[in-house]
């Protein structure tokens, strides 16, 4: 039993580390962003799957508490940031229930093995009239079709990001889960910012608001726990 556990917790910090705890900053603008729009501010942030904190740094303290939940802690993290150590994949989490203003899984639902459940601990962990926000690699952007075309694989999960890359979802599909999981006024946003198939570069950023789900490499649902 020891020995599986031990296991597991290798296997665990393996593929945590395998994401180097940081995504681009075009994902941190565009819920920061977000958040600035519906004059989202004060309380107590809970970000899970915070990896080095770069959430933290990009909402400029718009919120008076920061607590980061992940595998590991990595290297970037601010040494005073709140941090708490989780399995994301368990259904017991170090926190309590309501205990958060907004919740945020910046690009981590698809490291995860069960979204629903995973958003369902989302919504447990806000407080009523909270909000939670979703970041995921855009499945339906152009590169990613492409991609599924030529190699019968989306962009952000072909064989060399498995198996740190291992749950594919579509924006219905998270739209569905949130609706599910309670969450109203549920929104989509892209980052718009998509890198051209073939090359490193990426779209020009006014091309990319032009046509944003086709040009953008990754999306945002934002949705609100009722307050009744």
């Amino acid at each position: 039993m020891r020995a599986e556990a031990l296991t597991h917790a290798d296997t665990l910090e393996a593929r945590a580390r395998l994401s180097l705890g940081s995504s681009n900053d075009a994902i941190y603008r565009m819920v920061a962003d977000a958040l600035a729009a519906r004059g989202v501010a004060r309380g107590r942030l809970v970000d899970v799957g915070c990896g080095g904190g770069a959430l933290w740094r990009a909402t400029n303290g718009r919120f008076d508490q920061y607590c980061g939940l992940d595998a590991v802690r990595y290297d970037g993290l601010p040494a005073d940031a709140e941090f708490r150590q989780v399995d994301l994949d368990s259904s017991s989490w170090p926190i309590a229930d309501g205990e958060a203003d907004v919740v945020t899984a910046v690009e981590t639902i698809e490291h995860l093995e069960n979204p629903w459940a995973f958003v369902r601990s989302l919504v447990r962990i806000v407080k009523p009239g909270g909000w939670v926000v979703i970041t995921t690699p855009n499945q339906l952007s152009l590169l990613s079709l492409l991609t599924l075309f030529v190699k019968r694989r989306f962009s952000a999960f072909q064989d060399s990001q498995y198996p740190a890359h291992r749950t594919a979802l579509l924006e219905s599909d998270l739209q569905r889960i949130a609706t599910a999981a309670g969450l109203e006024t549920v929104g989509v946003a892209y980052s718009c910012r998509g890198r051209l198939p073939l090359v490193a570069a990426h779209y020009p950023n006014a091309l990319a608001r032009m046509f944003p789900r086709a040009l953008s490499d990754n999306l945002m649902v934002i949705g609100r726990r009722p307050c009744g």
